[in-house]
């Protein structure tokens, strides 16, 4: 049998670190010291956390370099290293949404990867916002769901504003105040507008 070969978890300079002694990852899975502390066991689930994110990405773009540099024998090479194909499609097709200079260090593959499939523009957005919040991929995607529907909900119900031409600058000005206030920019439009027409026309019905 080969010799079992280990190695420490740990993490770049500056953040907190497990104990090089406490936990060994190895082909086979990870081997704990038998004092291991709540603390060292936390801190290696959030460092496991960053090398799957890191793996993924890394994945994405080594299969993207395969497709556009050798059509005729990218999915050998993926055949012989083992890995599954569709898995890495799904990866490649995150990392050419997201090139290097649009991905959050502080957010993982999967917070990318729930909102791949908008616009540029909207990806921006959801991501500045799970930032913001620190949210978890699990609470980008209530948010988004949770968005989606009341969106649905208002459509049945009311009309379109008409398009007004508007510099840039403000409605990243406008996105900023909505984002303070943990809002969307098109629910906190309405609310300020509505605010704006009771100041206006007091009490009256619309």
């Amino acid at each position: 049998m080969p010799p079992r070969t280990e190695q420490r978890i740990q993490q770049p300079p500056g953040g907190s670190r497990t104990r090089p002694e406490q936990v060994l990852i190895s082909r086979l899975g990870l081997h704990f010291a038998a004092n291991l502390s709540y603390g060292d066991w936390e801190r290696a689930g959030t460092q496991l956390s960053r090398i799957v994110s890191s793996s993924a990405w890394c994945l994405g773009d080594w299969l993207v370099r395969g497709q556009e540099n050798y059509p005729d024998r990218y999915v050998r090479a993926v055949e012989t290293a083992g890995l599954d194909y569709q898995t890495l499609r799904n990866y490649a097709w995150v990392a050419r949404c997201f090139p290097m200079r649009r991905r959050r260090e502080r957010l993982s593959f999967q917070h990318h990867a729930e909102v791949a499939a908008l616009d540029v523009a909207r990806q921006d957005e959801w991501l500045d916002r799970a930032e913001e919040g620190s949210w978890s991929r699990n609470e980008l995607r209530r948010r988004m769901r949770a968005h989606r529907q009341g969106a649905a909900a208002i459509t049945a119900t009311t009309s379109l504003l008409p398009r007004v031409p508007v510099a840039r600058e403000r409605v990243e000005r406008w996105r900023a105040a909505a984002r303070r206030v943990d809002n969307h920019l098109e629910h906190w439009m309405v609310v300020v507008l509505d605010h704006a027409a009771e100041n206006v026309l007091g009490a009256e019905t619309p």
